[in-house]
């Protein structure tokens, strides 16, 4: 439809399924989703789109909208200036990954949200943007309106030269990925990276580089592994394990971590970890499990253990909906401030706690501190150990320990009273696949069993939900599933149902994994490059097509798809499987040279491709195998993948059925192609595996 059309009520984000849109539905904007309405519109009319793009729970999101796109007169002047279209980055990450890199090739400063464009009326290829703009000048940025009518006029005197810029941002976009390696892969990114740590190291709070400081669970998790994988040399790397554990530790007992309630917050905005980013993401959550899991079962640390059982009890209190999926996060904000929800007031504690409780908590959390937040509030931290309280309170263990529980459960009480944070409830298949890894490792590492029950409660909703005629869908909100999904959601859904299976074995399960990995190298592959497009080959077209290598917030898509495919190809002896990982890592090469560090899920792989993983199939009657199971549970080992199938499992793979079982079970050890025969015994399991405890 040409011509302006204004909408004094609800625009059009009224009828999207995305809290994130509809939170803008008010607006006196005149939004579009993106779509061909908006496009063609932006065509007829000969005018540059204005794309807007963020997420319900990014505070500064909230802020640019109070401030510019509730007010009248600025909504006005965009609505006369611009074509305006608001996008959910977790509903189209295609679209936010494609102009994230465009914003940092036009600037040369870091993306973030919310991200404004300027695009070409024409292609909607990008001529200008930035993130957040106020509404008034300040901190060195330019007011927003007159940014907008600074822009408008630009593009009408100049189009021709924006055009031919725009122009070749699309074609950089178009070469970012240099040719494949040909040589051979060695381990060489490994020990780079792993170099390129301890000279970063936070070595008094842990993590690596200056604040803001992210958590990074899949460099964590790099370590311990490059720590176990020395564990039986003459001198074993105790760096790599103490720079693990030196940040695992300042996470969780700093302001990351939500001391009342579990669960981690987004990222901290100084370096000892005690103010957050208040927003609480499913996916940080999801990947945190796996890395303290596994840090528990290594280490045996009990603060580990007790964060991975608290985080789980918020995923399934606080994130898990009647239908056994997870939703998206909660907001940062509450009440107009970000962070109101959680922080304290030391005059509430008296009005709260009692003397003793009041006396436990103060000390535990830091309250007899100076405020560390807004020069007014607190924000619990973990300011000294019970031991400590204990000793200078002159009480017993015992007594301080429930002191702490009972203040603590009183302030929750108190907490959950307040006005609390918004929740978006959407159900994204990409971090539904991450809850579900990190729920069976975590199930696999405490041996909690409940823990894989959920998970694949959430599995069977994706399953129900979100596949549709050989295809996955990405998002549902409102009972309505939709968008074509990304390769993220095919082949970390894939990597999840690995990690399930190894907690509890379904045959049918491990077909849905091979499907989606079939899928994959149909629709999604680079066959003249290698590895993977973020997009299937017949995706709404874009101004290119992306394939990234390196992880963000989110593990790197190719990274997990190499670890996928090497897995299973190991498991099933399919060669194309494994073939198609290497092509992966080749791609990938210059990458993993230039910068290691930025690319930990791929080295995972690497890892994995020039070191194949011990598979261990257990067959047998269950009251046999799942004890066996349990025990090599029991150990830290990352190189290792055991599934426990029942005796009477049917519709196996061959290269699963032909590992027959016995009455008395039979356990096959698997390295690369050669598999051992049948064992017999947990002692014989035990010595084939040489088992040693770091």
């Amino acid at each position: 439809m040409v011509g302006r059309v204004f909408y004094s009520a609800m625009n059009r984000l009224a009828r999207e399924t995305s809290p994130y849109l509809r939170q803008h539905a008010d607006n006196p904007v005149d939004w579009y989703p993106w779509g061909a309405e908006a496009l063609q519109r932006a065509r007829a009319e000969r005018k540059p789109i204005l794309l807007s793009v963020g997420y319900a729970a990014c505070h500064w999101c909230h802020v640019m909208a109070h401030e510019s796109f509730e007010d009248a007169t600025t909504a006005a002047l965009m609505n006369r200036l611009f074509i305006n279209i608001k996008v959910d980055r977790e509903e189209r990450p295609d679209i936010d990954r494609l102009y994230q890199l465009a914003q940092q090739m036009l600037t040369g400063r870091s993306g973030g949200w919310p991200l404004t464009m300027f695009l070409m009326h024409e292609d909607q290829r990008p001529f200008f943007g930035g993130t957040y703009f106020p509404e008034a000048p300040r901190h060195g940025m330019p007011a927003f309106g007159d940014v907008l009518q600074q822009v408008a006029d630009y593009y009408r005197d100049h189009h021709e030269q924006l055009a031919h810029s725009a122009a070749s941002v699309a074609d950089a976009l178009a070469d970012l990925n240099p040719p494949p390696a040909s040589g051979a892969l060695s381990d060489e990114p490994l020990r780079t990276c792993r170099a390129q740590l301890e000279r970063t190291l936070d070595a008094a709070w842990g993590g690596f580089g200056q604040a803001p400081k992210f958590p990074h669970a899949a460099l964590l998790q790099r370590l311990l592994r490059d720590w176990h994988a020395s564990a039986a040399a003459v001198a074993p790397d105790l760096q790599a394990l103490y720079m693990a554990t030196l940040t695992l530790t300042r996470m969780a007992e700093g302001g990351l971590f939500d001391q009342l309630d579990g669960g981690f917050y987004r990222y901290s905005v100084d370096e000892r970890w005690t103010i957050p980013h208040f927003e609480k993401m499913l996916y940080d959550n999801a990947t945190l499990l796996p890395a303290y899991a596994e840090a528990a079962l290594a280490t045996g640390e009990p603060l580990y253990a007790g964060t991975v059982d608290r985080t789980v009890g918020w995923l399934l209190t606080e994130m898990r909906a009647p239908d056994g999926a997870f939703y998206s996060s909660l907001d940062a904000d509450s009440e107009g401030h970000e962070g109101r929800y959680y922080v304290w007031d030391v005059a509430q504690l008296h009005t709260v706690l009692d003397a003793d409780e009041r006396a436990v908590a103060t000390a535990r959390f830091g309250f007899d501190a100076p405020p560390n937040f807004e020069q007014h509030w607190h924000h619990a931290v973990v300011a000294r150990s019970i031991e400590q309280i204990a000793a200078g309170q002159q009480r017993s263990l015992a007594d301080t320990e429930a002191l702490l529980a009972r203040a603590t459960r009183k302030l929750l009480a108190t907490r959950m009273q307040r006005v609390r944070p918004g929740l978006d409830d959407k159900r994204l298949t990409s971090w539904n696949a991450l809850a579900i890894r990190g729920l069976a490792v975590a199930a696999r590492c405490r041996q909690r069993n409940e823990w894989a029950v959920a998970a694949g409660d959430a599995l069977d909703f994706l399953r129900r939900q979100h596949w549709r005629d050989g295809r996955l869908l990405a998002t549902s909100a409102g009972g309505e599933a939709r968008l074509a999904a990304y390769l993220d959601d095919y082949v970390f859904l894939a990597d999840a149902i690995l990690e399930l299976l190894a907690v509890r074995f379904r045959a049918d399960e491990l077909a849905f994994a091979t499907e989606l990995i079939e899928v994959v190298l149909a629709r999604f592959v680079d066959p003249a490059a290698g590895g993977f497009f973020f997009t299937a080959d017949d995706h709404e077209q874009l101004i290119s097509r992306p394939k990234s290598f390196s992880d963000d917030a989110l593990p790197a898509g190719n990274g997990v798809a190499a670890w996928v495919l090497l897995r299973l190809g190991w498991l099933l002896g399919e060669t194309r499987y494994l073939d198609a990982a290497e092509a992966t890592l080749r791609a990938a090469w210059p990458a993993l040279q230039r910068y290691p560090h930025g690319h930990a899920t791929l080295l995972a792989a690497l890892e994995e491709y020039l070191h194949p993983p011990e598979i261990v199939i257990l067959r047998g009657p269950p009251q046999i195998i799942e004890p066996w199971r349990k025990q090599l549970a029991a150990v830290y080992a990352p190189r290792r993948w055991v599934l426990a199938i029942p005796a009477d499992a049917s519709h196996l793979p061959e290269a699963l059925a032909s590992k027959p079982a016995t009455a008395g079970g039979a356990a096959y050890v698997c390295r690369g192609p050669q598999c051992s025969p049948p064992l017999g015994s947990i002692e014989e399991i035990s010595a084939a595996l040489r088992l040693t405890q770091p």
